[in-house]
């Protein structure tokens, strides 16, 4: 695509024509340029009339062929030029138009752990799959649906560990969450209090303007040095908002063993401690007994703790139809002066 510069002849180039360029233009005005393909059109339904309108004067003349000569089209040249002209004034009056539209992203990313129990029960098949299976389908989901949050991963059964350090790499993320299973960690147990202590030392430091760690777990505490409502003070003093979920239904839950048989068990969600971890450190708590359930809860949370984004659009828009008028001005003095030659006088006939 040719420039406008400080040279005055660059207008005269012919690459202004080309497809390529004719084709990156960005048309205010796109309608004009269907009166196009009518010009020729209608000055050839003009000189059809005006050929069978006009007088004819007999003569008599001696028999003999008449030569065609390549200089009688020369008295179609003036016509030629016009409607060059005419093209020219359409072309410049569609405005065309080349816009470079910059777009600048900026946001306030949210800090968000994921702490996700791996212990023994949440091998039960009261939610399909099964409790893990379903988490993690469901997180994965949440993490696809951020946009510039730093997201981390810690995992606990009898203790507590780091899998994901606080990142904006979410195909690591979808990568470590492929690797949770069961009988990750040795020690079987529910230690909510660790997991969240692990949790808070991922963000103590952090700097950003909000800070939040998702729990999902379907037991109380039976493991760890830390008390569960001492983790959530902590949260609490480090700016850092505890949702809590309790994934599973009570009553009798079914689910497979190493050999392959299939067993029953009862089981109780204790919502009473869930609920007062989420109170002390501000968050909510959500009781997901399907995997529905646990997705609706992730959409909330979604929404609850959205990241605002600031979009700033730098539009740079240049001008071209001046070109176009330049070169009908050039084929208008040159129909002008066609139209006081010989051309159209001597070898009209």
């Amino acid at each position: 695509m040719l420039k406008i510069s400080d040279n005055m002849w660059d207008w005269l180039s012919l690459e202004w024509f080309t497809y390529s360029t004719l084709r990156s233009y960005d048309w205010v005005y796109p309608l004009v340029l269907y009166a196009l393909p009518a010009i020729p059109l209608l000055f050839l339904l003009r000189w059809l009339f005006i050929y069978d309108s006009r007088n004819k004067l007999d003569m008599a003349m001696f028999e003999r062929q008449a030569r065609w000569q390549w200089t009688s089209l020369l008295r179609h040249l003036p016509t030629l030029v016009y409607i060059l002209f005419i093209s020219m004034v359409l072309l410049a009056l569609a405005r065309p138009q080349q816009i470079n539209e910059q777009v600048e992203q900026t946001s306030e990313g949210i800090d968000i752990v994921l702490v996700l129990d791996v212990s023994g029960s949440m091998v039960l098949e009261d939610i399909k799959p099964s409790r893990l299976e379903a988490a993690k389908e469901v997180a994965q989901n949440f993490i696809n649906g951020r946009v510039q949050d730093r997201i981390g991963l810690v995992v606990f059964a009898g203790d507590a560990y780091s899998l994901a350090p606080l990142t904006t790499d979410y195909r690591l993320l979808e990568e470590n969450i492929k690797t949770i299973e069961f009988g990750m960690i040795p020690n079987d147990g529910t230690a909510i209090g660790s997991a969240l202590a692990v949790a808070i030392n991922r963000m103590r430091d952090s700097n950003a303007k909000t800070k939040v760690a998702i729990l999902i777990s379907d037991g109380e505490n039976t493991a760890g040095s830390l008390d569960p409502l001492m983790a959530a003070r902590l949260a609490y003093g480090h700016d850092i908002k505890v949702y809590t979920i309790g994934i599973g239904k009570d009553g009798q839950a079914s689910y497979k063993d190493e050999a392959g048989n299939t067993l029953v068990v009862d089981t109780q969600l204790d919502e009473s401690s869930l609920r007062e971890i989420a109170q002390t450190a501000e968050g909510l708590f959500f009781r997901a007994d399907t995997k529905d359930a646990l997705e609706e809860i992730f959409r909330n949370i979604n929404k609850y703790e959205k990241t605002e984004i600031i979009e700033k659009r730098f539009r740079d828009t240049k001008d071209y139809y001046q070109v176009y008028l330049k070169w009908a001005m050039l084929f208008f003095l040159i129909w002008m002066l066609l139209k006081n030659t010989f051309v159209t006088n001597v070898l009209e006939d």
